[in-house]
């Protein structure tokens, strides 16, 4: 926590001279308490979610979630994207503006499953919509397929209750595979990314959603023969 603390409180003071309005290192402190709190709305998302996949898996005898995975968004990752956008340099813009500090990204079997995983989550009580993109009806140029939520969802501290925004990301497994490699492939260091590449690119995750839209066909007649 000390060598984190340092760190922060290091990169607070640099930005402090671009015109950060506050005090470093109670600025600083301030970040690292944020910070745990958006850890803590992940828990509690990851949580829902194995919960959902717990009751499913009781209920039909398969897991719809293939993985979840979490990621916490990093001080210099958060800093770089209040300059690019212009935002005035405090712990307000950081609440306020941000979105995708706390990250959550489920992978399902079936694209039946995306959705269906989506309503349940946003059918409970604590849990509202902020915001939608569904990039699998309608995806991204670059074929990216994805369905994006950002929620907020209460934690519940020692003395006090909080609203929490965390970004979801829920997808099948043949688009993470793509859109996991597509970005190994295109932020490659010291490669030119040619237009050939971003369509055969393209082409393969059309191939992607095609395999998605067979094996949803294929579970289909496989529950019918039963």
């Amino acid at each position: 926590m000390e060598e984190k603390q340092t760190t922060i409180h290091a990169l607070f003071a640099q930005l402090k001279q671009r015109g950060f309005s506050g005090e470093a290192k109670e600025n600083s402190l301030t970040f690292i308490k944020l910070m745990s709190y958006y850890k803590c709305a992940i828990m509690e998302v990851e949580t829902k979610f194995n919960v959902l996949n717990e009751a499913f898996s009781i209920r039909h005898d398969r897991n719809p979630i293939s993985s979840v995975k979490t990621r916490l968004k990093t001080p210099q990752s958060i800093m770089e994207k209040i300059e690019r956008n212009g935002w005035a340099l405090s712990i307000e813009t950081v609440e306020k503006n941000l979105n995708d500090i706390a990250g959550v990204r489920v992978c399902c079997s079936f694209i039946e499953d995306v959705y269906m995983l989506a309503d349940a989550l946003l059918s409970q009580d604590d849990v509202t919509l902020i915001q939608k993109k569904d990039y699998i009806q309608s995806p991204k140029a670059n074929g990216y397929r994805s369905l994006h939520l950002i929620i907020s969802i209460p934690i519940f501290l020692a003395n006090e209750k909080r609203e929490m925004k965390v970004e979801i990301q829920l997808r099948t497994i043949a688009m993470d595979f793509w859109a996991s490699l597509e970005h190994q492939m295109r932020y490659k260091k010291d490669t030119d990314f040619t237009k050939e590449m971003a369509q055969e690119l393209l082409v393969c995750a059309d191939t992607s959603a095609d395999l998605d839209r067979r094996m949803s066909k294929l579970r289909k007649l496989i529950q019918d023969e039963n």
